[in-house]
């Protein structure tokens, strides 16, 4: 096999890949990614893809890196490696983060990634609209548009440890978004785009839990008797209780990752600041 550039692959192939793994990404989601990100696959003697592996650089400081992916004949195989170790020598030097699969675990451990959190991926059709809260919102609940870019690449920012204003920008241009204001400042939001199945919603940023709920709620009710999706690290309270009493029940977990910095570092010094509390998706954080 020999290594190639993903941007130069056939997106047909590369949505077979994913499809062998039993991932959701259609080949408009692959193509996302691909003008968000960089990566390689590797290509047999003739011409098939048997992996991937992608990376983001969110900031100078830090990357994330998914979409890691080796073809069931060739698991085992060490290509999953090879594939790493070649990512890994493109981000030399910068802070890195994944969301590893239970299967790829002890790959990343064996690279010297850290264990920081468990993802629970929350998916179904929502059958009960109604369940979303139905106390008015404390603060102007709006649809959000290209004018709220600075605002919300801000609050991503300071939840997710570094501004990513290009992908912020790219997810709003084709997303559907509720902003939550209070006195001219943005206080949470929550996008939601096509994705796999059905849609997903991500990110999801706020400072509590109530106006988490106030800013997904929107989203829960528009898509009554529709496939929802969302990656979450909040396992209990009254979030959690909403997303899973909707009808997105925890479908699998990853575990969140990191090398060189940890998560931690990364985070607000604000004791009650901004906190993600839906991940764009497991690829990108």
């Amino acid at each position: 096999m020999h290594i190639a550039d993903v941007q130069d692959a056939d997106l047909d192939q590369l949505h077979a890949l994913s499809i062998s793994v039993g991932w959701p990404h259609r080949g408009e989601d692959w193509q996302f990614l691909r003008e968000v990100g960089e990566g390689v696959v590797t290509n047999d003697e003739i011409g098939r893809i048997m992996g991937s592996a992608m990376w983001y650089r969110q900031a100078e400081s830090l990357a994330t890196i998914g979409m890691v992916i080796t073809s069931p004949r060739l698991q085992t195989q060490g290509t999953g490696l090879w594939l790493m170790e070649y990512a890994l020598n493109e981000l030399e030097g910068c802070n890195l983060r994944l969301n590893a699969t239970r299967a790829a675990q002890r790959l990343y451990h064996s690279l010297g990634f850290t264990p920081e959190k468990t993802v629970f991926q929350c998916q179904g059709v929502v059958k009960d609209g109604a369940g979303a809260a139905c106390d008015a919102p404390q603060g102007d609940l709006r649809v959000l548009t290209k004018d709220d870019l600075p605002a919300i690449t801000a609050l991503d920012g300071a939840a997710f440890g570094v501004e990513r204003a290009g992908l912020i920008d790219k997810l709003l241009a084709q997303s559907v978004g509720y902003g939550l204001y209070r006195d001219g400042v943005l206080t949470a939001f929550a996008l939601c785009r096509r994705f796999g199945r059905g849609h997903v919603v991500g990110p999801i940023v706020a400072s509590n839990d109530a106006d988490a709920i106030d800013v997904l709620s929107p989203h829960i009710k528009e898509h009554e008797g529709r496939f929802l999706r969302l990656d979450t690290h909040f396992e209990s309270g009254d979030f959690a209780h909403l997303v899973t009493g909707s009808g997105m029940s925890v479908f699998d977990t990853v575990l969140t990752m990191s090398l060189g910095e940890r998560l931690r570092k990364f985070g607000t010094d604000v004791v009650e600041g901004p906190v993600t509390y839906s991940l764009v998706s497991q690829t990108l954080g």
